[in-house]
């Protein structure tokens, strides 16, 4: 099952047509969904997080922790509003398009898609595009 929470004022506008999406994208790459669970929050809030969980004090846009048994995906997925929409500004692109891609890119990771080398990054980039294709 797939849930949103909120630890900041944003909302998701039709949480349900993010759900059955990132449902799809699971489905589609081979795996079963488990307990996902999206965390928008601010800035201040992930920062902790990546100090505290691990050791970078830097913002960031998202952080996954992945909690997959097997083919079954579960996993927490932290998502900082406000660097989605300074993130959206910079590559000019709409908050709601940076925004499915973040979420997109947290769940590819479960799938087992990695982005530390620059080939990883063009398959993910490939991935995430190929994905917000199909998005309602």
């Amino acid at each position: 099952m797939i849930s949103f929470n909120y630890e900041t004022d944003f909302k998701l506008k039709d949480e349900a047509i993010f759900s059955d999406w990132i449902s799809n994208v699971i489905m589609s790459e081979g795996f079963k969904e488990g307990d996902i669970n999206y965390i928008f929050c601010s800035d201040d809030y992930l920062h902790k997080i990546n100090v505290d969980f691990l050791n970078h004090d830097t913002l960031t846009d998202i952080i996954s922790f992945d909690y997959s048994v097997g083919k079954e995906l579960h996993g927490d997925v932290y998502i900082s509003v406000d660097r989605v929409e300074d993130n959206a500004k910079d590559f000019e692109v709409s908050f709601n398009d940076e925004l499915s891609r973040v979420m997109v890119h947290g769940v590819l990771h479960y799938c087992g898609y990695k982005d530390k080398t620059e080939e990883d990054k063009k398959l993910m980039r490939s991935k995430e595009d190929e994905y917000l294709s199909k998005r309602s």
